[in-house]
């Protein structure tokens, strides 16, 4: 690997490990304030408004100036987040702007891994980012746990500075001080990124932006394979998105659960995904992506059956199998849209198609969880319509699949022949 990769690789990580740890301080805050019950599971749609409003946008911005630079003013945001919650604002508006932040941080770590990398090594490169996310993401949980929990917490409140009043006095407040120092470590790692020799892009116009991206969007839901996979992964990323913060008001209210003992179980719903996703790589074949769709059908019947569990030891272990179901559909599916995306207008526009509508979603189904809660429904009926909702989505991009299958099967043979002939097989 290049002379930078690991500073990038440790940016990454740090800034990571730091959103994850801040979500846990949110949810903690939000319980210690006597927040609504519905205001816990909107922290996912706010964390993704930015996302969504951005997603024309952020992309030009990060080619525009040098991307270690990008790095570095998108964790000041987040900081200026952080600082926010500390100090007063709500949590709902303080975490949006942390998503602004890591809206415009997305399209630059990746941008610089093909400025950095030759060719040969993208596909290591992206391994090393994915997985180091998906560390951050359990080890955050983690951490903001042991922060919000009475050991560690008790002893960052006993921290006196003479003459310095910041007003600190509950264990989410102290916690999100120690995430804020994450984010200064990764900030400082932003500043050692190398700038690569890639000539820098000016920023188009806003109007030329829009419609550059709209004209993309538009491609990739016509195309008779795009539209499945594109609906199918945007459906099961707005789950999993969704998932890691219905935990908490699910563990509250069937297992008695503190939010720092509700974090294990949001880690079970990530490492899960992670070993579904270990299988699908090694058993998924590009051109039969599509036979797993009836599988999600599962995932909406699975969440209600969340409401049959009252014991951590038939929690830990069923999460898991949430996790890995989702984990495994989502590898093919997202293969082969980032393949028929590729062949239709390029990986970066197509990522950023595909960022749009999967954060859309969490956003939309973060949304409607959220109002179902928010109008009185209990934590165990709100999951149950949930997931009917999500098992009667999945059925019918079955239908639609098969509909294609039928009404244009020249096509999507052809496009499946594509498929087939780059992998080789």
């Amino acid at each position: 690997m290049k002379k930078g990769f690991s500073t990038i690789m440790s940016a990454q990580f740090f800034s990571s490990l730091a959103d994850n740890a801040l979500l846990v301080a949110a949810v903690e805050l939000l319980r210690l304030s006597n927040a609504p019950a519905w205001q816990t599971p909107a922290l996912a749609p706010m964390f993704a408004l930015f996302y969504v409003v951005l997603a024309p946008f952020v992309g030009a911005f990060a080619d525009c100036i040098p991307k270690g630079r990008v790095m570095f003013i998108s964790n000041s945001i987040k900081v200026v987040g952080c600082l926010m919650m500390l100090f007063g604002s709500h949590p709902l508006l303080a975490y949006a702007v942390v998503g602004l932040g890591a809206a415009a941080y997305s399209p630059a770590k990746y941008g610089i891994l093909t400025e950095l990398l030759p060719a040969s090594l993208l596909v290591k490169g992206n391994g090393w980012i994915e997985g180091l996310t998906v560390a951050s993401i359990v080890l955050g949980f983690a951490v903001g746990g042991l922060l919000i929990g009475p050991k560690v917490s008790g002893f960052l409140l006993g921290i006196d500075v003479p003459g310095i009043d910041l007003g600190i006095d509950i264990a989410p407040e102290a916690a999100i001080c120690a995430i804020v120092l994450l984010y200064v470590v990764a900030a400082v790692f932003n500043l050692f990124i190398p700038r690569t020799e890639a000539p820098l892009q000016p920023m188009a116009g806003l109007a030329e932006l829009f419609s550059d991206f709209s004209a993309c969007n538009t491609r990739l839901w016509r195309d008779k394979l795009g539209q499945i996979t594109l609906a199918t992964t945007t459906l099961l990323w707005g789950i999993f998105g969704n998932v890691r913060l219905i935990v908490f008001p699910w563990a509250a209210a069937a297992l008695g659960y503190t939010t720092a003992q509700a974090t294990n179980l949001a880690g079970a719903v990530v490492l899960g995904s992670v070993a579904g996703a270990v299988v699908a790589a090694s058993i998924c074949k590009l051109d039969r992506a599509t036979n797993v769709i009836p599988l999600g059908i599962l995932v909406g019947f699975l969440l209600i059956g969340l409401n049959l569990i009252s014991h951590v030891w038939t929690a830990a272990p069923f999460l898991l199998i949430l996790g890995a179901l989702c984990g495994f559909l989502i590898v093919p599916m997202n293969a082969l849209l980032q393949h028929r995306g590729h062949n239709l207008m390029g990986a970066g526009r197509s990522i950023a198609v595909q960022n749009f509508n999967e954060q859309a979603c969490i956003l939309a189904l973060g949304a409607f969880y959220t109002g179902m809660t928010k109008f009185g429904l209990s934590v165990f009926t709100a999951i149950a319509v949930f997931g009917m909702m999500v098992a009667g989505t999945m059925e019918l991009i079955r239908r639609w699949h098969i509909r294609n299958t039928q009404r244009h099967a020249h096509e999507v043979e052809r496009l499946l022949a594509i498929a087939r002939s780059d992998t080789g097989h």
